[in-house]
């Protein structure tokens, strides 16, 4: 049965860690995918949670009746500079040790390297899982990792190409619904690619950048390398999620035990119990 979980990140300024499950319940989530909290992991530094708060945290979460399929931490192992790279290979040390003292089987992250230094960020990443993928396989963990906008790698057939080049069944892919026209708008072609390594799918509208001859919106100045996408409600944008669920159900991955569909909407958080709600109720319908 699929899993829908929600992203928490719009309570994040507002509710401690602790807070996270009972919000998620209260929305009618059942599941919960915990993302760079200031508690717990923050982005790109080392994670804040010790034995104490973790065992808390487990029992909030188990009394609100909330599973933690996957957590998400962002660190800098692709980077190109030594420096920033073994900081955040030990810091996602970390993070692995917490995923199993949480009973968490799923990583999900991002390559967090620079599109300007696409090869120095590529040797990088290729470093960074000499050191951490031996330690994910022997703690039977996947690790799913999304190109986001402004990586070293953005195409989504071209990320996938770098992962299987790791050679490890550990290693899968997260299809960002937002991110799919950096990707290449290539979803009914790379999610047949990928396979049983689909590990998770994000939802969440955009608009496509590429549209109105580049034009679709603007930045200034003209020219600049800035990589711009919304995080809206479904339906807002131009994702075409007919498309995309049509694909993940012909592909089997709606069928799958272990489907993993997270709402991760970042930009009404003015409104985000109503846009929480919405998102459930239009993925109950999209996967139904």
């Amino acid at each position: 049965m699929v899993k829908i979980a929600l992203d928490p990140t719009p309570y994040h300024h507002d509710a401690t860690l602790l807070e996270l499950p009972e919000i998620a319940a209260r929305l009618g989530y059942e599941y919960l995918q915990l993302t760079p909290h200031v508690d717990f992991s923050p982005f790109y530094r080392y994670p804040k949670a010790d034995d104490d708060l973790v065992a808390r945290f487990k029992k909030v979460a188990a009394d609100a009746g909330v599973g933690i399929p996957a957590i998400l931490p962002v660190q800098r192992i692709s980077w190109p500079e030594e420096p920033q790279r073994e900081a955040a290979v030990r810091n996602f040390r970390r993070v692995i040790q917490l995923a199993v003292e949480l009973g968490v089987p799923v990583i999900n992250t991002e390559f967090s390297g620079r599109p300007d230094h696409q090869e120095d960020s590529e040797a990088a990443f290729y470093r960074s899982m000499e050191e951490l993928l031996p330690i994910v396989e022997r703690e039977g963990l996947r690790l799913n990792i999304d190109p986001h906008p402004d990586d070293f790698v953005e195409d989504g057939l071209e990320a996938w190409r770098v992962l299987r080049g790791l050679n490890s069944r550990a290693i899968g892919f997260v299809y960002v619904a937002s991110h799919t026209f950096h990707y290449g708008d290539r979803a009914t072609t790379l999610l047949p690619e990928l396979g049983d390594r689909l590990g998770a799918v994000y939802t969440a509208d955009t608009f496509d950048h590429r549209r109105s001859h580049g034009l679709r919106y603007i930045s200034n100045p003209p020219g600049n390398a800035a990589r711009i996408h919304q995080h809206l409600r479904i339906g807002d944008a131009d994702v075409d999620w007919q498309e995309l669920f049509g694909t993940l159900r012909a592909i089997g991955y709606l069928a799958r035990e272990d489907a993993l569909i997270v709402s991760n909407v970042f930009a009404e958080d003015e409104n985000a119990d109503d846009v929480s709600r919405f998102q459930l109720q239009r993925l109950r319908e999209l996967i139904g």
